[in-house]
């Protein structure tokens, strides 16, 4: 999915194993799969305890003619970053944003398969901490994100009944076994 011709911030490729898929809505802007306008994102936990999401986005997330939004980067890096803390456990809890820092490197493009890369650094009870980042096809770092978020169980977050036809695994041939990310230069 991504080259190993980097130059900068990483070392190499690694495969990394999807040992689960986490679910999508029908209308989330970044993972509802019925919303005309929305990103379709799909979300894969890695072994190495890092979720990927995997987006393409289109002329309907544009800022600049050919380049994606930065608010849409922006809801992209808080939506993973938030998930990662399902990351192998109960995915009714959910991370509620406090606080997201945001550090734009270089333009996202339109009309391709991009990858944003999420994770948990802190986890303090109720509370945690964690970062991310969109890679480009090349494996370059487009942006980056750190946010501060609250452990909120779904029942608590809306007051709208939250069915099972509102959040379900969309399990598809095409889901990927493995994901290659760049390795970070330590």
């Amino acid at each position: 999915m991504i080259s190993s011709n980097r130059a900068n911030d990483w070392r190499g490729i690694i495969k990394h194993e999807v040992t689960r898929k986490q679910h999508n809505s029908r209308h989330c802007f970044v993972c509802g799969l019925e919303n005309s306008l929305g990103l379709k994102a799909a979300f894969y936990e890695t072994g190495s305890g890092e979720l990927v999401a995997i987006i393409k986005p289109g002329a309907e997330h544009q800022s600049y003619p050919g380049r994606m939004h930065g608010g849409v980067a922006a809801a992209i890096l808080d939506e993973t970053i938030g998930r990662a803390v399902a990351i192998g456990k109960d995915d009714q809890v959910w991370g509620v944003t406090i606080e997201l820092t945001m550090k734009y490197r270089k333009p996202v493009p339109l009309d391709q398969e991009l990858m944003a890369v999420g994770r948990v650094s802190k986890d303090g009870g109720r509370i945690f901490e964690g970062s991310g980042e969109i890679l480009l096809a090349n494996g370059d770092v487009a942006v980056t994100a750190v946010g501060r978020y609250m452990k909120v169980p779904v029942e608590k977050i809306t007051d709208v009944d939250f069915a099972a036809e509102d959040w379900f695994l969309a399990e598809s041939p095409d889901d990927p076994k493995q994901v290659e990310l760049p390795d970070k230069a330590t």
